[in-house]
């Protein structure tokens, strides 16, 4: 019996380990999304965080630290067989995961409102655009990189700008702006993201699956931790 109990102990303990070594991968790997991120669009740091690029940045650098953190605490609590470490490792994952769900339905929920509101904080931005030296070059790159004008119309400059464009808004090298181009830099930027994080999402899913699985086998390591430990006694 002590022998059959030791076996299952030892087997759940290795695939702990085996989907938490996984799991800090995964962390890793998102943290590093977030990190290329964070550098290929560092030109828009001075526009505000509601930035499509800039908020999914931030939401994956936080999502992979968290990620690394949890999956080294039950990596270590798998092998050190300690019932502190697995309950540590259960409740930050329990939490981790609840948030995720949380954001999900939020966003989902939610989307338009969020949207509008970023709009909003990004257009109330603009109005500081010629006096703002660091947000001037940030809109001038969105604009040009983007092939875009204004956030939801270009004609959201002529109130900023006294119904004149940013040159930004037209090919490069043209000193005054009459028409610019059509396409709102929000959406743009929007549709952007949503191309190039379309892998990211696949591979989230399997980080959620993951984690599901980590729970599991933290719950069945735990019972078996303790069920060894009464035997001892």
């Amino acid at each position: 019996m002590m022998s059959v109990s030791w076996s299952c102990l030892c087997c759940v303990k290795y695939l702990m380990f085996v989907f938490n070594l996984i799991f800090w991968l995964g962390g890793c790997g998102l943290f590093g999304v977030g990190v290329w991120l964070s550098f290929t669009q560092s030109e828009f740091s001075s526009l505000p965080l509601s930035f499509p690029s800039l908020s999914a940045a931030n939401l994956l650098l936080t999502a992979g630290g968290i990620t690394m953190v949890t999956g080294f605490l039950g990596c270590l609590g798998a092998l050190k067989e300690q019932r502190c470490l697995m309950f540590m490792f259960f409740v930050i994952l329990l939490l981790l995961v609840l948030t995720e769900v949380s954001l999900i339905l939020i966003i989902h929920i939610f989307h338009d409102k969020l949207d509008s509101k970023a709009q909003d904080e990004l257009k109330e931005g603009m109005k500081i655009y010629e006096s703002e030296p660091g947000l001037k070059k940030s809109w001038d790159s969105v604009q040009k990189m983007f092939k875009c004008c204004g956030v939801t119309n270009k004609t959201d400059w002529y109130e900023v700008l006294n119904g004149s464009l940013p040159s930004s808004c037209c090919s490069i090298g043209t000193d005054q702006c009459i028409n610019g181009w059509s396409e709102p830099c929000y959406q743009k930027a929007r549709m952007w993201l949503l191309d190039n994080l379309s892998s990211v999402l696949v591979f989230g899913v399997c980080i959620g699956v993951i984690q599901i699985l980590a729970l599991v086998f933290s719950i069945l390591m735990f019972c078996q931790i303790f069920c060894a430990e009464k035997h001892f006694d």
